[in-house]
């Protein structure tokens, strides 16, 4: 029986790309964001604020990175279990999830190796912002 295994994980380097990329597309968008990036394990591993972005979002997005994990953009989560009351209820159980948009998983060869999630601007601003993040491990 093996003690250790191997896994992937996002790299920091990786990490703080994905976040100026989001940042980036922020201020193309005109709006103030916060940004992180979570590991597989839900652990930040970098993490931006623009100037002025809302306070609220600090932890909104580090819990739509950390929700991601389940293997699904938050947006996409909500709508699929929207009509499903039991699971909504049984989601707000888990204390660092949420189904509000912004968050998406990031995927390499197949794998989850973390998450990345935006807060502060409108639902759809901080899914593009989220997108541009991936958008750039290309």
């Amino acid at each position: 029986m093996a003690k250790t295994c191997a896994k992937q994980t996002i790299s920091y380097e990786s990490a703080a790309k994905m976040v100026a990329a989001a940042v980036t597309k922020a201020a193309q968008l005109g709006c103030k964001q916060n940004v992180a990036v979570v590991d597989d394990g839900g652990n930040l591993k970098a993490f931006g604020r623009m100037d002025g972005a809302a306070l609220l979002g600090l932890e909104g997005c580090q819990r739509k990175a950390f929700t991601a994990l389940f293997g699904v953009g938050t947006q996409d989560l909500y709508n699929a279990i929207k009509e499903d009351q039991s699971l909504v209820i049984g989601l707000s159980h888990f204390s660092r999830a949420t189904m509000v948009g912004g968050g998406l998983p990031i995927i390499v060869d197949g794998e989850i190796v973390g998450g990345i999630g935006v807060g502060g601007g409108t639902v759809d601003e901080d899914v593009a912002c989220s997108q541009a993040g991936l958008d750039a491990l290309d």
